[in-house]
């Protein structure tokens, strides 16, 4: 037993890595972490921003697109919105899947 516990102490202690090699191994994914959030996350925040504060804007009167459908917006609830598509015809849409809010008019000119 004591001759394990003497070639133990025997050997060489392993190199231990030096303090500035070890940072600059981290660089190379501190460097992808910033490029993604330039260029991924942060855009996705702020096209996210602007459709809460569209939703947010949303009034009655407003021309929308709601799935691919073009109409008036006739009331608006919590969570739904009603919208006429054609005259005496509404609808009732998400308001996740309204997608454009167009300019007045646009629906009397097409």
């Amino acid at each position: 037993m004591l001759s394990l516990i003497s070639a133990a102490h025997a050997a060489a202690p392993a190199a231990q890595p030096s303090e500035p090699g070890s940072l600059l191994g981290f660089l190379p994914l501190v460097l992808i972490v910033i490029v993604f959030y330039f260029l991924l996350i942060r855009p996705q925040m702020k096209r996210q921003k602007e459709m809460r504060n569209m939703l947010a804007a949303l009034a009655r009167g407003d021309e929308v697109i709601a799935a691919g459908i073009a109409g008036r917006v006739e009331d608006i609830g919590e969570h739904f919105v009603t919208v006429e598509v054609a005259p005496n015809v509404q609808i009732k849409v998400q308001k996740g899947a309204i997608s454009q809010v167009l300019p007045k008019g646009t629906l009397k000119s097409s």
